[in-house]
This record gives C-alpha cells, sequence and structure tokens, in this order.
C-alpha cells in the first residue's frame, strides 16, 4: 500500500468536507514500551485523522518540555529505533491511519539512512518528519527521503 498517499487523500478529503485534521503526537514507548501501540489504537478511535509517531532521541532541544520529558522516559525504557518501527508494524497490521514518523536526524543516521527508509516503508510509515533537517541544510539526505515513498514533512516557523 502507498501510505504517503494516505496523507494526501485524508487531507482532501477533510478539506472537502470544510474540516480540518486532528494530528496528535505520541512519544513511542512513553509511559512504557507496552503502551505505545494501544494508545496508537485509542487515538484511532477518538478520531484522529494522522498520527505523529515521535522516536525518541536523547537530546530533544527543538521541543518542549513535555516532549523532553517523554523522551527521556521512553530511552531510560529501552525504547530504540528498531522497537519504534515494530510497533508501527504492529498497529499498521490493523489500521490504516497514516502514521508520521516524527525524529531528529541523529538517530536516523545512527540505524543507517537507507536502512531506515527501507524499514519504516516496510512497517508502513506514511511520512517523516526531521525537526532539525531545514530545507537545504543536507541535499543527500533530502534526496535520499524524496526518493522513498516517504512524504517528507517541513517545519514551517513563523517566521519563515
Amino acid at each position: 500500500m502507498d501510505y504517503d498517499f494516505l496523507i494526501s487523500s485524508r487531507f482532501e478529503s477533510l478539506e472537502s468536507q470544510g474540516k480540518t485534521a486532528l494530528i496528535p503526537y505520541v512519544t513511542a514507548g512513553y509511559p512504557n514500551r507496552g503502551a505505545t501501540v494501544p494508545l496508537l489504537e485509542q487515538l484511532t478511535k477518538a478520531g484522529a485523522d494522522i498520527i505523529e509517531l515521535g522516536i525518541p532521541f536523547s537530546d530533544p532541544l527543538a521541543d518542549g518540555p513535555t516532549i523532553q520529558r517523554s523522551s527521556f522516559v521512553s530511552l531510560e525504557g529501552g525504547t530504540t529505533v528498531t522497537s519504534v518501527l515494530n510497533d508501527l508494524r504492529i498497529f499498521r497490521a490493523k489500521n490504516e491511519l497514516p502514521v508520521v514518523l516524527f525524529s531528529y536526524l541523529n538517530p536516523i543516521l545512527a540505524y543507517g539512512l537507507e536502512a531506515f527508509l527501507s524499514d519504516a516503508v516496510a512497517a508502513g510509515a506514511s511520512g517523516i518528519l526531521l525537526t532539525d533537517l531545514p530545507t537545504g541544510a543536507d541535499p543527500k539526505v533530502e534526496e535520499s527521503i524524496s526518493r522513498s515513498p516517504l512524504a517528507l514533512i517541513r517545519l514551517i516557523a513563523p517566521t519563515t
């Protein structure tokens, strides 16, 4: 299935109904490793249109105290990039809701960019949002992501 397509079609459907999207964020592995899949399922039942699934990072400086705290707890509990992708795979087996992986670049590079892109697609990710990859900062990384089936989601500050 083309999960990237799910993002576009979800927004088109909502727009045609005059609605906006509900896109909750969840730090994978918070409050514990076993909570991620049930939480994703509950968000689906509660009406989420797309879910951002955070890959915890040890130095989430671009995020506020809530994501920082949940990332630290998650990492202390043993969450890894591999475990996040496994949780996504389990969720995806029963759900077609678009899921965007939310991460910093370092965990992805440590995993191996091409391996991550392949494994994220296999797990059912629809897109990736890299908080510390501004446009043009690393053309090779951007090109690799653009060649993959994942949508590259950009952050835009009010001052941009």
